[in-house]
């Protein structure tokens, strides 16, 4: 793909091949297979070229990071569970790692934000912060956090793609990232808590309103940053979303398509996009899940999940379930 120069970060990204496009749908049946010829022709416009072609290298990846709000109680899994989680994908236990294999996709795991480093490569190793803030009375990260964060998810997307990545997806690994995935959706939107907090992992009645309460108290303290990504990143975000927003961002900017995956990913294409206008044109939303701020994410960036699964798992597991239905589109024109 192509590469992007640095300090352009606030431009605008340019689109897909609208030719393409076109010459795609010129030969497509017209209609007989719905969706798939719309995911057929996006895939031409993304690859410059007419008809698709089945992606030859899938790449997922997933930033993993704790979340201080996870010892607040608002998720069904204790904070120690995050670090379990990022050892079974290094160890191939997970079960990601059987949806990557079934999408025939390479799987990686960056830690960009865990209370203590994991063993892996060392170029896994991106941690910005060991001890983050607790969102609903401190400031998750430091500007220059936040802002290493960013360049964090910037570096893996370069990374990816000059390594030949031609298809990308992107997830998180983190207890409780759906309630700060909540706060940024708010205050991208201007919703009140109410509308955006979901039971995330199955919590009960209880943990629902322990997380209402800290959505509430984080929403309040954004209330001076608008809808500046960074500083909504800064005070209420974490490093695992900074990191997925400046992957998104640069993804787009080096022409490569990427599948979202649940709500955390979904609201920080939000924020890309927002930092990055344009480049929402290179997504397509993998599967809908249980959260209430996925679906305000993907109502504003006008993106249909291509798949209704009504998943909560994460880690990638929704967007690597549609990786099949892309290969399956590049199939309706020959």
């Amino acid at each position: 793909m192509h590469p992007v120069a640095e300090g352009s970060e606030r431009a605008g990204v340019a689109p897909p091949d609208e030719t393409a496009r076109r010459e795609a749908h010129d030969v497509l049946p017209g209609g007989s297979f719905g969706r798939l010829e719309e995911v057929a022709a996006w895939l031409a416009a993304c690859q410059g070229r007419a008809p698709a072609r089945a992606p030859r290298r899938v790449r997922a990846v997933l930033f993993a990071a704790d979340h201080a709000i996870a010892e607040a109680g608002v998720s069904a899994h204790e904070p120690a569970e995050t670090a379990a989680r990022v050892a079974a994908v290094r160890d191939g236990r997970a079960a990601v790692c059987r949806f990557a294999e079934a999408a025939g996709a390479g799987l990686r795991v960056v830690d960009v934000g865990l209370a203590a480093p994991l063993p892996g490569e060392a170029r896994d190793d991106r941690a910005v912060v060991r001890t983050a803030g607790r969102l609903d009375v401190a400031d998750v990260l430091t500007a220059d956090q936040a802002a290493a964060a960013l360049r964090a998810g910037r570096e893996v997307a370069d990374e990816e793609v000059d390594e030949g990545a031609d298809l990308l997806v992107v997830g998180e690994v983190g207890v409780g990232v759906s309630t700060p995935a909540a706060v940024l959706a708010a205050a991208m939107t201007g919703r009140e808590p109410v509308a955006v907090v979901g039971r995330g992992s199955g919590i009960d009645d209880r943990r629902w309103m322990v997380k209402a309460a800290a959505v509430r108290d984080a929403l309040w303290r954004t209330r001076s940053a608008g809808r500046d990504p960074q500083a909504l990143l800064r005070i209420a975000g974490g490093a695992d979303l900074a990191a997925l927003t400046g992957f998104l961002a640069r993804a787009a900017r080096r022409r490569t398509p990427v599948v979202l995956d649940g709500a955390a990913t979904a609201v920080a294409a939000l924020l890309a996009d927002t930092d990055a206008p344009g480049a929402r044109a290179w997504w397509v939303a993998g599967t809908r899940c249980t959260e209430p701020s996925q679906a305000l994410a993907l109502d504003v960036l006008g993106l249909e999940p291509l798949l209704d699964l009504q998943m909560r798992a994460g880690q990638g597991t929704g967007a690597l379930a549609a990786v099949g239905l892309l290969r399956a589109a590049t199939a309706v024109t020959g």
